[in-house]
C-alpha cells in the first residue's frame, strides 16, 4: 500500500475516531497489523482472563487469538465447543460472561457507528451485551460514509464472500450479490450500533490496512 492512501486512512480514522469518543466508544489508530495486537494486548491486560471471539476473518489474519493464548489467557475456543448443540450452548454461557470480547465490524460509518449483520445474532449479541469489554478490530477498508451504504456494502461485499466461506447455498454465494433472499438468509439481523450503553465497554482499533471482508 502506498503512502498516500496510509496518510489518507490515518486523517480518516482521526476523524471517525473523535466521533465514536462522542458515542461512548473509546477509540484508537493502529497504522499495521502489528500495532492493532499490541493495542488489543494492553487492552486485555495482564493476570488471567477469559476472552471470547465472534467469527471474524480480521481477527484470524491478526493471528491475535494465537496471541491470546501464548500469553495464558483463557481462550473460550467456540470451534470447538460448537461441534455438539450441548457444547454450543455451554460456550455462550461462557461467551456471556468473558472479560473481552474479540470482534470485527462488517461496516463502520464516518460518522463512528458500527453496522453488523448476522444470520443468528450469536456475534453481536455479545457486542450488545454481556462481556466486560469488546474489543472492535476493523480495516480502514470498512469504512462507509453512511449507515445506508454500510448496509450495502456489508450485503454486496461481506455477505457474499462470507456465504462462500461457510458452504453456504444463499443465491449471494453464487451469484456474488445480495438477491435479498429470505429462506436461511445470512442477513436475518441487522445491527447498528450507535452508542456504547456502557461507556468505553465498546473499545475500537481502526487499522491503516485492507483486512477481513
Amino acid at each position: 500500500m502506498n503512502q498516500y492512501k496510509k496518510t489518507f486512512y490515518k486523517n480518516q480514522a482521526e476523524s471517525i475516531i473523535k466521533k465514536m469518543r462522542l458515542r461512548g466508544m473509546d477509540a484508537f489508530y493502529a497504522d499495521t497489523k502489528e500495532e492493532a495486537n499490541k493495542i488489543a494486548m494492553e487492552l486485555i491486560g495482564q493476570g488471567v482472563k477469559k476472552i471470547g471471539y465472534g467469527g471474524s476473518m480480521t481477527i484470524d489474519e491478526l493471528g491475535l487469538k494465537q496471541k491470546v493464548v501464548e500469553a495464558g489467557h483463557n481462550l473460550i475456543n467456540r470451534e470447538e465447543m460448537g461441534k455438539t448443540p450441548e457444547g454450543a450452548q455451554e460456550c455462550n454461557a461462557l461467551l456471556i460472561n468473558a472479560d473481552t470480547f474479540l470482534m470485527s465490524s462488517n461496516a463502520i460509518t464516518l460518522d463512528g457507528e458500527l453496522v453488523n449483520i448476522d444470520k443468528r445474532g450469536n456475534r453481536v449479541c455479545f457486542l450488545i451485551y454481556g462481556p466486560k469489554q469488546v474489543i472492535v478490530i476493523a480495516g480502514m477498508n470498512k469504512i462507509c460514509a453512511s449507515e445506508e451504504d454500510a448496509v450495502r456494502r456489508v450485503r454486496n461485499c461481506a455477505t457474499p464472500p462470507n456465504a462462500v466461506r461457510l458452504n453456504q447455498t444463499t443465491p449471494c454465494a453464487t451469484y456474488g450479490r445480495c438477491c435479498n433472499c429470505v429462506n436461511n438468509s445470512l442477513c436475518a439481523n441487522i445491527v447498528v450500533t450507535r452508542t456504547s450503553a456502557t461507556p468505553k465497554r465498546i473499545k475500537v482499533i481502526l487499522v491503516g490496512e485492507e483486512l477481513g471482508y
